[in-house]
C-alpha cells in the first residue's frame, strides 16, 4: 500500500487536486484593472523602455521583469517600482503584456 492509498483510508472525504490540473494563464501574476504604462526615454544618451503603474506585489513585478528580459534577450533592471529594459522595445513588450492579459497604455511618441 503506497502513501496515496494510506491517505485515502485516513481521509476518505478529501478530494485530491493534481497540481498540473490547475493552470493559470498569468503564471500566478496578479492582474490589475488599470493599464500598465509603457514609455520610451533616453537616459545618458541610450534608449530605454520603462514599464510602470503595476499595483500588485513587488515580487510579481520582478517575475514579470525577468520574463520580459529573457523573452526579448535584453538587459534591464527593476527599481523604484519600474521595469527598465535596455533598448526601444515598446511594441514587442506591449504585445507580450497583452498576450498575458494586461492592459497596456503607450505613453509618449
Amino acid at each position: 500500500m503506497d502513501l496515496q492509498d494510506q491517505l485515502k483510508n485516513l481521509f476518505p472525504d478529501h478530494v485530491h487536486e493534481e497540481a498540473n490540473d490547475i493552470k493559470d494563464d498569468s503564471d500566478g501574476i496578479w492582474m490589475q484593472d488599470e493599464p500598465l504604462l509603457c514609455k520610451y526615454e533616453k537616459r545618458k544618451g541610450k534608449p530605454q523602455t520603462i514599464i510602470a503603474g503595476y499595483t500588485g506585489a513587488t515580487d510579481d513585478f520582478k517575475i514579470l521583469a525577468k520574463e520580459l528580459k529573457t523573452t526579448l534577450s535584453v538587459g534591464g533592471s527593476f527599481k523604484d517600482d519600474e521595469i527598465i529594459i535596455q533598448g526601444d522595445y515598446r511594441d514587442k513588450i506591449m504585445t507580450i503584456l497583452k498576450d498575458k492579459g494586461f492592459k497596456v497604455k503607450r505613453v509618449g511618441g
